[in-house]
């Protein structure tokens, strides 16, 4: 995808120390980010957001899943994942959501990925510099908590009033030393029979 991106971020960070202890094998907190020019910027309220969407979010989702693959090494190397945008200040939070909220973008990143979980997020609003905040999930199993995570960065000119930044994050490894259990063991002692 070449039209309205303006360029491509990428943020990493690997845990070596954690809780003033050494973090056993690999933890790695990464995204992929594209700052785009808002496919409605300018346009006034548009009824229809389909065809910006159809045309916008199927090359978004295909682009950054290319570049979290590569930083991660290979998808099956991505263990917790998860999805933000943050429109510019001109634009709708309606905007935001389009182009993530869409078979047609998180496809690309669930298949390269083997996941099964689904994609957690945030849509948001801001300015240049404001966080951009991907909550993330283990990839199979939503129950599993070691892997509740968030991706947080910033881009220093991004998003200016017409733009979106759309972004996927992922991590190799849950938290470092996790101690706090699982959603079933709640559920075992709380005696509940479900998933509620």
């Amino acid at each position: 995808m070449e039209d309205g991106v303006r360029k491509i971020v990428t943020y990493v960070e690997d845990v070596k120390v954690e809780g003033q202890r050494a973090v056993p094998g690999t933890f790695r907190l990464f995204a992929a980010a594209a700052v785009i020019q808002n496919p409605w910027a300018g346009r006034g309220f548009v009824e229809d957001l389909k065809p910006a969407i159809h045309q916008v979010a199927p090359k978004l989702g295909a682009l950054l899943t290319q570049q979290m693959v590569a930083l991660a090494g290979s998808g099956e190397a991505i263990e917790a994942y998860g999805k933000a945008a943050v429109v510019g200040t001109s634009g709708e939070l309606e905007h935001a959501s389009a182009l993530i909220h869409t078979l047609r973008f998180g496809n690309h990143f669930r298949k390269a990925v083997g996941a099964k979980s689904y994609l957690s997020f945030t849509n948001t609003r801001g300015g240049p510099n404001c966080p951009v905040v991907i909550p993330l999930m283990d990839k199979i199993d939503e129950g599993r908590r070691s892997h509740y995570l968030t991706v947080q960065f910033s881009i220093p000119d991004a998003p200016a009033p017409d733009e979106i930044v759309v972004a996927l994050g992922g991590s190799i490894g849950g938290r470092p030393h996790h101690r706090i259990g699982d959603r079933y063991q709640d559920l075992k002692e709380l005696g509940a029979t479900d998933n509620a």
